[in-house]
């Protein structure tokens, strides 16, 4: 990935989406199909369909189930999000299509438990690089957009209803054993999307309140190079003396995962009583912080 960072914008996202779409159909016609496990969202029901039409006509429609499910959400996402999405997850679908409709329906596998991690594992990296690369293999994300737009209910809610409902379906059809292994494969898949998508320098907010805060700001900036906010608040409010307090700096700053240990540490050395709490930071830009490496 390192190399894609010095091509121009447009070459990296077709590159990601390609890499997505071959990985995708990899997962699915070596690892998933052969072994009647399933995913969530819209290739979850596509192969929910498959396998039922497979059973009664022995032959797979995926390929024209995946495409054609897509679709709607595909206009949806063309009004919701904007039309270059929507023209390049068409791409993408389609590409889908027929990489599965070419692609050898031959199990890698046999053994339900490494085909349902490794499919789950293979299937999230595609949709995490289609996503990287500005489109979507699976359109339930823009189902669940549309969605929180006319409901008190989280994107996360919301995917998670719809996926209950989907496994609900595969237990009472399919039997309760393959809906437990589908739902490891999208476990699974769900944080393959996240890594590939956020990375290992996926960020942290670090929040420090310490009677030593003016060492900790200083081995911060200079000894770590990162940027710091301070906050004005006070300390003390103890159960057996609430009445006693003092001023104090809280320091925020942000590090990246990897950071986070080498940041507790070089705190604790100054002031083993320090209060830290961390947070995931989704997304960062600006001010001073270290540039992330181009993936």
């Amino acid at each position: 990935m390192k190399v894609l960072r010095h091509l121009p914008g447009g070459t990296q996202d077709i590159i990601y989406s390609v890499a997505g779409i071959l990985v995708s159909a990899f997962a699915l016609k070596r690892l998933l199909i052969p072994n009647h496990f399933f995913d969530g969202g819209v290739t979850g029901v596509s192969l929910l369909i498959n396998e039922l039409y497979h059973e009664k006509h022995h032959t797979d429609i995926i390929a024209w189930v995946i495409v054609v499910l897509n679709i709607p959400f595909i206009i949806v996402g063309g009004f919701h999000v904007n039309k270059k999405f929507a023209l390049k997850t068409l791409a993408c679908v389609v590409g889908l299509g027929l990489c599965l409709t070419y692609m050898a329906n031959v199990p890698l596998t046999e053994d339900k438990l490494l085909a349902s991690l490794f499919g789950g594992l293979f299937m999230g990296v595609g949709i995490g690089l289609a996503m990287r690369g500005g489109c979507s293999i699976d359109g339930i994300e823009v189902l669940a957009l549309y969605t929180l737009k006319h409901s008190s209910f989280t994107i996360s809610e919301i995917i998670l209803g719809l996926n209950i409902v989907i496994f609900t379906i595969a237990a009472i059809v399919l039997g309760p054993e393959t809906a437990l292994y589908s739902v490891l494969t999208y476990y699974v898949a769900s944080r393959a999307i996240d890594y590939v998508i956020e990375g290992l320098e996926e960020y942290t907010g670090v929040t420090i309140i310490s009677e030593k805060s003016e060492e900790i700001k200083e081995k911060l900036v200079l000894k770590l190079g990162r940027g710091i906010t301070v906050y004005k608040g006070e300390r003390g409010f103890l159960k057996h003396s609430f009445d006693v307090s003092e001023p104090c700096d809280i320091v925020f700053t942000i590090v990246t995962r990897l950071e986070v240990r080498r940041l507790k540490n070089m705190v604790h050395s100054i002031d083993p009583k320090a209060f830290m709490f961390t947070n995931t930071i989704k997304e960062a830009a600006g001010g001073v912080l270290k540039h992330r490496k181009a993936h």
